[in-house]
């Protein structure tokens, strides 16, 4: 690869093939890197939170918040803003433990707020109420500066 172009897949979007760790950060090119998520995935939403729980209690959110946005893309605009509030949990997650705790507070209470219109409804076996609670509080935790351990802050989704 050379790595003075900028890649670009064949409609000429941006895409960048550099390797990335497991909270999404790119490495230099040769490093040996976290395998990304493929993009477009259309999934059930079992699949998808299988998916994403998966990658959160392996300390990748950020991984996981790319499986949330294929479910927002992909699927019905009625759950749009439930896989959007989702998607911005796990990012939030993602800056909280690179250490952005501004941005990661920020993401986190942003996901709380979208995913408040579902707290009643458990769409999908998800315990909104207590994902919006855990946001809640990591984001005032992390807001005084610790960075946090992704896999050990990792959110139960079902429940």
């Amino acid at each position: 690869m050379n790595e003075t172009r900028r890649d670009r897949d064949t409609e000429g979007r941006a895409r960048n093939a550099r390797p990335r760790d497991g909270l999404g950060r790119p490495l230099p090119y040769g490093t040996p890197g976290v395998e990304r998520q493929p993009e477009g995935v259309v999934r059930t939403p079992h699949e998808t939170l299988r998916e994403a729980q998966r990658l959160l209690d392996t300390g990748m959110p950020f991984h996981a918040h790319e499986v949330f946005e294929d479910a927002w893309k992909s699927g019905p605009s009625s759950e749009r803003e439930l896989w959007r509030g989702l998607a911005q949990v796990a990012v939030g997650l993602t800056h909280a433990a690179r250490g952005n705790t501004a941005g990661g507070a920020r993401l986190l209470r942003r996901g709380a707020g979208a995913l408040s219109a579902y707290r009643e409804a458990r769409p999908h076996g998800i315990g909104i109420g207590g994902l919006i609670d855990w946001a809640q509080e990591l984001a005032g935790r992390v807001e005084s500066g610790p960075t946090v351990d992704a896999a050990g802050e990792a959110p139960r989704l079902l429940g």
